[in-house]
């Protein structure tokens, strides 16, 4: 018989030893089931009972290690600067145009009329975020605000160039046709305001003391005096720093408001000095608006208003009273002359 030939009809060889094969059966040969021990995979129990050979189920997916496998995926490709740089440039002037519309702004200085708090030149930041939430203009405060309507008629005011025109609307710039004005706030709504001869400009009865902001030898009332005159409600009375150098309210008194700005005008209020460094500063009230005396005005007005709201009520009570006294005596008299 030939080695390693078996016939269909021939016996089995029997195992050696205890009952195994001396030699593990190969895998997939047919007719020899592989010994479960040896047949269970990488990553599978033993005693499965399954093969590890050509169409052994697998129980999980195993991830494959990419650099064990040769096989490195390349990474995409990072996408060049110059792609880039026009998505920067459009999020930058969108984000410019917010906070100039809703923030801050940033306005140049035109003329010597603020000086000496501020100079010719000088670039000044403005708050234009509070406004929105209902706050109005203080005394003491330096405030931005447009033409009311012919303030700056006799002022030349250059002609902006196609640049400037777009780096002023998103904020860049300052305003382009330079049509606003800043003055320090005097008066609101409601205070009287006065200055004769030399000063000082009184404010509800109570005199200011200026000497820490007015240009050196300016006298308070400059070359201009003001009648005594009451603020209308939601409006400001402004005056310049530089007295003998301001077209402000005292020179506007023919026109409407008599030379009041209306709150709807202003911008906003100057915070800081932004430019140059070297003249950086934060623009603070003084402290003479802080006097008690400027509010017992205006603290004496609600008292006021309430007083003679109360009266015509009082009078309609007394009069609902007389006349509820006088129902019975009317129907007795009545009830007598039927009897």
């Amino acid at each position: 018989m030939a080695v390693g030939a078996r016939s269909g009809t021939e016996e089995p060889e029997e195992p050696a030893g205890n009952g195994e094969s001396s030699k593990p059966a190969a895998h997939g040969e047919p007719g020899r089931p592989a010994d479960p021990a040896r047949a269970a995979g990488p990553g599978q129990p033993a005693g499965s009972g399954w093969p590890t050979g050509q169409g052994a189920p697998m129980d999980k997916e195993q991830p494959v290690d990419e650099e064990e496998s040769g096989s490195v995926k390349k990474g995409k490709k990072p996408r060049a600067f110059w792609k880039e740089l026009p998505i920067l440039i459009g999020i930058a002037l969108v984000l410019a145009l917010v906070i100039k519309t809703f923030l801050v702004q940033a306005f140049s200085i035109p003329s010597d009329s603020m000086q000496d708090t501020l100079q010719r030149g000088d670039r000044v930041l403005v708050d234009k975020l509070t406004p929105w939430f209902g706050s109005e203009p203080e005394r003491g405060e330096v405030v931005v605000f447009h033409d009311p309507g012919g303030w700056l008629n006799e002022v030349a005011t250059p002609e902006p160039n196609a640049i400037q025109q777009v780096l002023s609307f998103i904020g860049l710039m300052p305003s382009a046709e330079e049509k606003d004005l800043i003055k320090r706030v005097i008066a609101v709504g409601g205070d009287t305001v006065e200055c004769h001869g030399t000063g000082p400009v009184k404010v509800n009865g109570t005199p200011l003391k200026e000497d820490s902001y007015l240009f050196p030898g300016n006298t308070p009332c400059g070359d201009k005096e003001i009648d005594k005159l009451t603020v209308p409600k939601g409006s400001i009375w402004v005056m310049g720093d530089h007295r003998q150098d301001s077209l402000d309210s005292r020179y506007h008194t023919n026109l409407k408001g008599n030379g009041t700005v209306e709150v709807n005008q202003v911008v906003g209020r100057a915070f800081t000095i932004a430019w140059p460094i070297n003249r950086w500063s934060w623009l603070s009230v003084p402290d003479t608006f802080d006097q008690p005396a400027l509010n017992k005005a205006m603290a004496a007005t609600p008292a006021a208003m309430g007083l003679a709201g109360a009266v015509p009520i009082v009078m309609w009570r007394r009069r609902r009273r007389a006349a509820r006294a006088a129902q019975p005596v009317e129907r007795t008299s009545t009830e007598r002359a039927s009897d």
